[in-house]
């Protein structure tokens, strides 16, 4: 993995300009550094490691050297209204999962909000972090990292005192070699593709279509944050430290919405939050 090899595998994907390190802190930290000095809009940033890769909630995200695919795209005024600024992680997640599905045959999953799941397992994630300019959204950044091959996963790079989610990786799930590069490209088409149908109904339904758990019982914990004021009153996030409830779908701004045992349909937006299967699954009013 060079800069000219990657030059040349998305030279039909026509990206205004490429940036490739062998080995760099995090890419979403130096697309925030080019940003400051005039990154284009459609801007990539791809390193071969990270050592200091993260994910939400300023969880490390290990990327060393030849097992992965770390990457940042760089989006000046997206085209969506402020309020469905989540859309974006979807994006990233949708895109993911769309690449695995369509290039190796892959029924890969998306963990709400920002995780994409193998056989049950972590495979990549999506970090989304946006820059505003008063109340006007100025630019976002989508930061991706997928796990390729078995080394991403091993004991020297999982976190000491274990996972919040069981890892896999790519190559594991198929049986076969990965080309790194050829996988970037086919994300990044999706990307490309659903970039703008973002605001549109289509881009919702894919996203829910392919949750992880969807009318299962699931648990979700810590903070979730209140609704914004583009979402309808009966559709506003709730803010609770722990709810159990069968995951029912999204609102149109990417909000999770479960139905609870006694009935209540509860609105989580996305924030610092965690989803899990749950061990027990009561009998909702509704079976």
């Amino acid at each position: 993995m060079d800069q000219p090899s990657l030059e040349s595998i998305l030279a039909d994907l026509n990206l205004p300009a490429i940036r490739f390190y062998s080995c760099i802190d995090s890419t979403n930290d130096e697309a925030i550094r080019w940003l400051d000095s005039g990154a284009p809009h459609l801007a990539l940033i791809l390193a071969d490691e990270q050592t200091a890769g993260r994910g939400r909630s300023r969880h490390r995200w290990v990327t060393s050297p030849g097992t992965a695919l770390a990457f940042s795209l760089v989006l000046l005024s997206p085209p969506l209204d402020p309020h469905l600024l989540s859309r974006l992680t979807g994006l990233g997640a949708v895109a993911i999962q769309n690449a695995l599905g369509k290039k190796y045959n892959l029924s890969a999953q998306i963990k709400w909000p920002n995780d994409v799941l193998l056989d049950g397992c972590k495979v990549a994630g999506v970090l989304v972090e946006a820059r505003w300019n008063g109340d006007a959204l100025f630019s976002a950044i989508i930061g991706i990292g997928i796990n390729i091959a078995p080394q991403s996963v091993s004991a020297v790079n999982l976190p000491a005192t274990g996972l919040n989610f069981p890892a896999t990786c790519v190559e594991n799930a198929l049986g076969n070699p990965v080309d790194r590069l050829e996988l970037l490209h086919a994300i990044l088409q999706e990307l490309l593709t659903w970039l703008p149908r973002l605001s549109l109904p289509d881009f919702i339904h894919e996203w829910e279509s392919n949750l992880a758990y969807r009318h299962q019982w699931v648990e979700l914990s810590t903070d979730i944050t209140a609704g914004d004021t583009s979402t309808p009153s009966s559709e506003k996030a709730t803010p609770v430290q722990f709810e159990q409830g069968k995951l029912i779908g999204l609102t149109q701004d990417g909000s999770l919405k479960l139905l609870t045992a006694s009935g209540k349909m509860v609105v989580a937006a996305v924030g610092d939050i965690h989803l899990r299967p749950a061990a027990d699954h009561p009998i909702l009013p509704t079976d």
